[in-house]
């Protein structure tokens, strides 16, 4: 079986950063490693997914010249990774390209498109890596990562993604660079999920226009069911993050019902996998000076019938192509200035 993927944006997405004022991102250059505050679970999940085998790929808005102490952060955090790119701003800068200091679909969307297209070629009669992808309500997360799904399933033509990268007003290399890679890349549906962090507490029906591929989350605990009934995580791994939020950020087992609950409400979950979850929740419930074992069974006792009413409401319905055209100018407000 092919090696899943994962691409992760870092701020506001595995990190609690403020830039919103000058103040704000001069005090996230100057934070120490140590300083760097990570949202909760996020570590944990990322952890879980390294175990399992999954190939992290980091891509981020932050500027190249905080390299070294994002890379001492996750370390810290015991975060492994294949790749982590960062945007080149001082380039930008020089080249008085002020509109790529601001710009994420110009900055991801070439990256995204050029990392695909870098990975080894898939060896006869084996499928091709799939993908699950992090990101957040800040920026413009869900309409590149979007975007870049639909590209890679063939649903975007070359002239329809010319006319968005136009309308998006990249500068003309960013244009070259990303119709070059998408010429190269087969096409397949390669997208499971998109999994944006609800940073700014951004109603979850505003990416309803994305599809259900597009699952928005309010704690990692939520990530962490999803990828678990996607088959990339076992109920080990979710019960750790669980545990962690219990220990350290007071979730009690109500939070853990609600984590679930609102999930299944929205149609997010398939109700799937629960008896393999059951059975390890019984297992870590048995142990003797589990911190968390009260809360992981509230959770226990109620799974069955959250899992029922997640299979009632789950939603899976064909999505229209999202009007890329004319959503690109809304895409992210920085855009517009």
């Amino acid at each position: 079986m092919a090696s899943h993927i994962a691409r992760w944006d870092l701020d506001k997405t595995y990190l609690r950063t403020e830039f919103d004022t000058l103040r704000d991102m001069v005090t996230t250059a100057l934070e120490r490693p140590d300083q760097k505050r990570t949202n909760p679970g996020a570590s944990t999940l990322l952890r879980e997914m390294v175990r399992a085998g999954i190939r992290v790929h980091i891509l981020s808005g932050s500027p190249e010249q905080m390299r070294r102490r994002l890379e001492d952060k996750l370390r810290l955090d015991g975060i492994t990774w294949d790749t982590f790119t960062l945007k080149p701003n001082l380039q930008n800068l020089l080249r008085l390209r002020f509109r790529a200091m601001r710009d994420q679909l110009g900055y991801k969307l070439p990256a995204l498109l050029g990392a695909r297209a870098a990975l080894p070629a898939t060896p006869e009669g084996e499928d091709p890596p799939r993908e699950t992808l992090f990101g957040d309500d800040a920026e413009a997360d869900a309409y590149v990562y979007s975007l870049y799904a639909d590209i890679l399933a063939g649903r975007v033509a070359e002239d329809m993604l010319l006319r968005i990268l136009q309308r998006g007003r990249l500068y003309d290399d960013m244009v070259a660079s990303s119709l070059s890679s998408a010429r190269t890349l087969g096409h397949g549906d390669v997208v499971e999920r998109i999994l944006i962090h609800l940073e700014r507490q951004t109603p979850p029906d505003d990416f309803r226009a994305y599809g259900p591929r597009i699952v928005p989350f309010y704690n990692y605990l939520q990530a962490a069911f999803v990828l678990h009934e996607d088959a990339r995580l076992g109920p080990d791994a979710v019960i750790r993050v669980a545990v962690e939020l219990v220990a350290e950020h007071r979730f009690d087992g109500d939070a853990l019902v609600r984590s679930y609950q609102e999930l299944g409400r929205r149609g997010h979950l398939r109700g799937a996998s629960v008896d393999a979850l059951v059975a390890a929740l019984t297992n870590w419930i048995a142990q003797d000076g589990l911190p968390a074992s009260a809360e992981l069974r509230v959770l226990l006792e109620r799974l069955p019938s959250l899992a029922a009413g997640a299979r009632s409401r789950f939603r899976d319905d064909a999505q229209p192509l999202p009007d890329y055209v004319n959503m690109v100018a809304a895409h992210n407000a920085r855009t517009r200035n």
